[in-house]
């Protein structure tokens, strides 16, 4: 398992957003980033599994250490809210048969972060995401540009989980110099 690989889901029954980063060197990259796009014919719980086989398998190739999405907020649907809760469970699952961290982030915080404006729009943060990974251009949902926007805090965050780990390291062996 690679300590500095993160997977973030925008997860949707219908289109699911997410996007693969490693960091290198203090730098991070974009690995993957695509949307999975379920099939509406099918029953909910087909959909389901699809949705785990397809993240599942995700964490798998690419050695993912940690999984992140944003925390949920009702909207003007309650049937949505409570689908969404669905896949919800089936990512905190993923996260535990293989042992990831789990990220979350408030949209506010995900669009503060990314663009400098918490009350940023989806056209902001895929202007912002595009200009960071051009590649992204090619790509058809908004759901993946909202992954990697996603993806790019939870890279962030190792980073300075790193930073702090090595700070504190120095730190409690200094002392023990003095």
């Amino acid at each position: 398992m690679n300590a500095g690989v993160v997977l973030g889901v925008d997860p949707g029954l219908s289109v699911s957003g997410f996007g693969v980063m490693r960091i290198v060197e203090r730098k991070v990259q974009l690995i993957e980033c695509g949307a999975l796009k379920l099939p509406a014919k099918e029953s909910i719980p087909r959909r389901i599994g699809l949705f785990y086989d397809f993240f599942s398998g995700k964490v798998r190739e690419h050695g993912v250490s940690m999984l992140v999405l944003e925390t949920p907020f009702l909207g003007k649907n309650a049937q949505n809210f409570l689908k969404l809760g669905y896949l919800r469970g089936v990512l905190s699952l993923i996260v535990e048969q293989h042992a990831l961290q789990l990220g979350e982030f408030a949209p506010r915080e995900v669009k503060a972060l990314v663009t400098g404006y918490g009350h940023a729009d989806k056209d902001q943060v895929a202007r912002v995401m595009h200009r960071f990974f051009p590649t992204l251009a090619t790509q058809r949902y908004q759901d993946t540009t909202d992954a990697v926007a996603i993806t790019l805090c939870g890279a962030w965050k190792l980073q300075i989980d790193s930073a702090l780990a090595g700070a504190r390291e120095r730190a409690s062996r200094s002392q023990g110099v003095l």
